[in-house]
């Protein structure tokens, strides 16, 4: 408790934030108990079959008849192929989330020993390979993609001014180009991904999950 108390908290208005913010805190996680994986699982369901129930092709004939989707019927086959597919799609969004976190870690300091730790505790060649761009070599200076929230951006380099600066347009289609001021990649970054997630696309009506 005394560890957490000392990590600094400060608000965003505050001149200190970004340069507190980008410090990482060390360590980084708590090991989830199976309380957290319960309910992650609990939630990953919801949202899997959710998809599964707009995806299957007997669903659709249950809601065309203006018949509700009993539970019961998740046990036929067909829609639990569905559920298969959906469970595909889920696995392809960890993907990319997964890719979109390495590379904001990574660009922030955090090495590929750290980045294999945090994704079950694979080895740091592996983490290497599977996020190449994540952590940037000591001179590198090229533009760095990010998908983040729906949304995407690109954080370029000025070397005229020695500085950072990025391009962004939200989930929402809106769209936002920095200066040139940001000193550190990491930086750029950081502020790309609030434009990101300010710009989320909107949670549809009834699709809210508990957190």
């Amino acid at each position: 408790m005394d560890d957490v108390k000392a990590i600094p908290t400060p608000d965003q208005s505050d001149e200190n934030f970004w340069a507190t913010v980008l410090t990482p805190v060390d360590p980084a996680w708590n090991e989830p108990v199976d309380d957290d994986t319960f309910a992650m699982d609990e939630q990953l369901l919801a949202a899997v079959r959710s998809l599964a129930e707009r995806i299957s092709t007997r669903a659709l004939a249950y809601r065309t008849a203006g018949k509700p989707f009993d539970a019961a019927l998740m046990a036929a086959p067909d829609v639990q192929l569905a559920m298969l597919r959906s469970l595909y799609e889920a696995k392809q969004s960890v993907d990319r989330l997964a890719e979109s976190a390495a590379t904001v870690a990574g660009r922030g300091g955090s090495s590929y020993a750290q980045l294999g730790a945090a994704w079950g505790g694979i080895k740091r060649q592996s983490a290497r390979l599977k996020w190449p761009h994540a952590v940037p070599k000591k001179s590198a200076s090229e533009s760095i993609p990010l998908h983040y929230a729906g949304g995407d951006a690109v954080i370029h380099h000025d070397p005229g001014a020695d500085a950072w600066w990025y391009t962004a347009t939200g989930a929402d289609l809106r769209e936002d180009e920095s200066e040139a001021v940001h000193g550190t990649s990491a930086e750029a970054i950081a502020r790309a991904t609030e434009f990101l997630l300010t710009h989320a696309r909107p949670t549809p009506p009834g699709n809210d999950v508990a957190a």
